[in-house]
């Protein structure tokens, strides 16, 4: 490669993916069941966002690329593989200056799920993972965590084992 110009750019391009590589949330352990936390998560953009009455938590749905496509297009059912879905999730509490709103207060945990139907056959084609509180840390002793989360997920089979539903954006 005797052309300056691009051993300049291959340097170029071998720095970014070096500074990329450390933006990686280096310091979150991947699950039991061996997911690693996705890198730039917190640049993915929003599917939905969702309230729970039950446990007065709110939760912001972010999705990588490939599922952010796929709920504006309305191709859900099933969603494609390598989608994934991230769920943030926080207690509510009463904005300080304005009683009528509610506002995420304590952050309870993160939790990922990504698509592929042949890797994870025995979880209805989803890998689950959930990290806890602000230190993220990895949910569950063991990798039989995801038995719990496909036995809550199955009363959505019918949604592809998503609670889910993509917000209409004009």
């Amino acid at each position: 490669m005797k052309n300056p110009i691009a051993q300049i750019n291959l340097l170029f391009i071998i720095i970014i993916s070096l500074i990329s590589n450390l933006a990686v949330a280096k310091d979150i352990l991947p699950t039991k069941n061996g997911i690693d936390y996705p890198v730039g998560l917190k640049n993915w953009r929003v599917i939905a966002s969702s309230y729970r009455t039950d446990n007065n938590t709110q939760r912001v749905i972010l999705g990588n690329s490939i599922a952010i496509k796929a709920s504006r297009e309305a191709q859900t059912k099933p969603w494609p593989k390598g989608s994934i879905l991230a769920k943030l999730v926080w207690k509510n509490t009463t904005h300080p200056d304005w009683d009528s709103a509610i506002i995420p207060n304590e952050f309870i945990h993160s939790e990922i799920m990504i698509k592929d139907a042949s890797k994870y056959k025995t979880t209805g084609g989803w890998g689950y993972a959930r990290w806890k509180g602000t230190s993220q840390e990895p949910y569950g002793k063991d990798q039989s965590f995801t038995q719990e989360c496909l036995a809550c997920h199955s009363q959505v089979k019918k949604n592809d084992y998503v609670f889910t539903i993509p917000a209409k954006i004009p």
